[in-house]
């Protein structure tokens, strides 16, 4: 039986804006020897997978600094604290898209990365999206919004256009959600 290994000390190493990062000495369960681990505390996230009534797709592309690369994703972003990831994600999608939309309903969770993060991503889903109002980016964000039929993301996920791991989780979502 697979156990919890047991934490012995805790020490924060770096905090900024948008993470913190922590070491933790834990005790193996197996060995009884001490190891070292990293893990990111991060707010939790959410994306959309946002559909309007002519069964489109709001997607967006930006920058990221990471993979040094233009991504195509859907709206998301980081859970303000005292806020609820639904509250979030209605945010979210109205200031990186300008779009609202009707019938929300969450579709799923995940962790991004368990063997280092401690955060989750709250996948939605909401229908008859409409471009309601103009785009309200943070300071860091030049955001391009556009539209795809629902059909077509399978072969953009396939054809590489779509990398992004947590937008293919939420399409993954939206397709077990729509064949349950």
């Amino acid at each position: 039986m697979i156990k919890k290994w047991d934490i012995v000390k805790s020490e924060d190493i770096l905090s900024n804006k948008i993470f913190s990062v922590r070491t933790d000495t834990c005790v193996s369960p197996i060995n009884a020897s001490e190891y070292d681990f990293y893990i990111v505390e991060a707010p939790d996230w959410i994306n959309v997978v946002a559909i309007t009534e002519n069964d489109e797709v709001v997607l967006i592309e930006q920058y990221r600094h990471g993979s040094e690369s233009v991504t195509v994703e859907i709206p998301g972003g980081m859970v303000d604290p005292g806020e609820e990831p639904m509250e979030t994600a209605k945010r979210e999608l109205l200031e990186e898209t300008g779009y609202a939309g009707e019938n929300w309903v969450k579709i799923g969770e995940v962790y991004p990365n368990p063997a280092m993060q401690n955060n989750k991503c709250h996948m939605f889903l909401v229908t008859n999206c409409k471009k309601v109002g103009d785009t309200n980016f943070d300071t860091t964000e030049y955001i391009e919004t556009y539209t795809k039929l629902l059909s077509d993301i399978p072969a953009l996920v396939t054809e590489g256009k779509i990398t992004h791991s947590l937008v293919v989780a939420a399409f993954y979502y939206h397709s077990l959600y729509e064949n349950k």
